[in-house]
C-alpha cells in the first residue's frame, strides 16, 4: 500500500508578503508612491490593509532590488530618483540586454523566432486600438506588459538564467524613470516613432544580424535615456 502525503499549504504569511511586495512595487514604479516618499508601516497598513509582518518582508525584499531605502532609525522610504543612477542602469542594461540578444541569435530556433514576431504583432495591436473604455492607467499597464514581453522574447534564448534575471532587475529601475517621462514630456521635444524602432529591431533579429541588432537595441536604449534626462531636466 502506497501512502499519498499531501503537500503544506502555501504559508498564509508568505502569500500576503509576495501580496505586499507586488502592490508596493507597481506603485514605486508607477510613482504612485513617489520618489522619497517615507515608507511609515502604519500608513502602508492603511493603505494596502495589510499586517505589518508582509509588509517589513516586502519592504526588505525591494531594498535588496534598490527600489526601498532603509534609513537608520527612520524606517523605509522609496528611493529617490538620480540621473547618474538613471544612466548607469541603462548603460549596464544595454550591455546585459546586447549581450542576451546576441546569444539568443546564437541559439535561434523557430520557436524563439515566432514568439518575438507574435509579441510585436500583440504590442502594435494595444497600440493601434487604444484605451477604448478602459482608464488611461489601465491601458498604459496593458501595453507596458506587452512593450515588456517583446523584449523579454528578443533575449528569451540566451540560455542564462543569470543574464534573465539582471535584465528584469535593470527593467524595473529604468521604468521608474520612463513612466514619467511619458507623462511630462518636455514641449518641443521631436515626436519618436518607438514602433518603427521595434520592427527595426526585430528585422535585424529575425535577419541573425548580430552587429546590426545589438546596435539598433543600443540605439533604442539610448534614445529613451537621453528623452528622460531631458524630462527630468525640464522638471528641475
Amino acid at each position: 500500500m502506497t501512502l499519498t502525503v499531501a503537500a503544506p499549504p502555501a504559508s498564509k504569511t508568505s502569500t500576503l508578503a509576495e501580496q505586499a511586495y507586488t502592490a508596493l512595487k507597481r506603485d514605486i514604479i508607477s510613482g504612485s508612491l513617489a520618489p522619497g516618499l517615507p515608507l511609515r508601516l502604519e500608513f502602508l497598513k492603511q493603505k494596502y490593509q495589510l499586517s505589518f509582518t508582509p509588509l517589513r518582508e516586502a519592504l526588505n525584499r525591494l531594498q535588496s532590488e534598490r527600489l526601498v531605502d532603509a534609513i537608520a532609525l527612520k524606517g523605509f522610504r522609496v528611493s529617490p530618483l538620480s540621473l547618474k543612477e538613471m544612466r548607469d542602469s541603462m548603460e549596464t542594461r544595454i550591455l546585459i540586454d546586447c549581450q542576451a540578444l546576441m546569444r539568443s541569435i546564437d541559439r535561434a530556433n523557430d520557436e524563439w523566432e515566432t514568439a518575438i514576431v507574435a509579441a510585436l504583432h500583440a504590442l502594435e495591436l494595444s497600440m493601434q486600438r487604444g484605451p477604448g473604455d478602459a482608464s488611461p492607467e489601465d491601458y498604459y499597464d496593458v501595453v507596458e506588459q506587452r512593450h515588456l514581453a517583446l523584449h523579454r522574447s528578443l533575449i528569451a534564448a540566451c540560455d542564462s538564467r543569470w543574464l534573465l534575471d539582471i535584465s528584469m532587475t535593470l527593467y524595473v529601475q529604468t521604468e521608474r524613470y520612463r513612466r514619467p517621462m511619458l507623462v511630462n514630456r518636455p514641449r518641443g521635444s521631436k515626436p519618436r516613432d518607438v514602433s518603427r524602432e521595434h520592427h527595426d529591431i526585430v528585422e535585424a533579429t529575425l535577419a541573425r544580424d548580430k552587429a546590426l541588432a545589438a546596435q539598433r537595441l543600443t540605439e533604442h536604449y539610448e534614445k529613451t535615456a537621453q528623452l528622460i534626462e531631458r524630462t527630468l531636466h525640464f522638471q528641475e
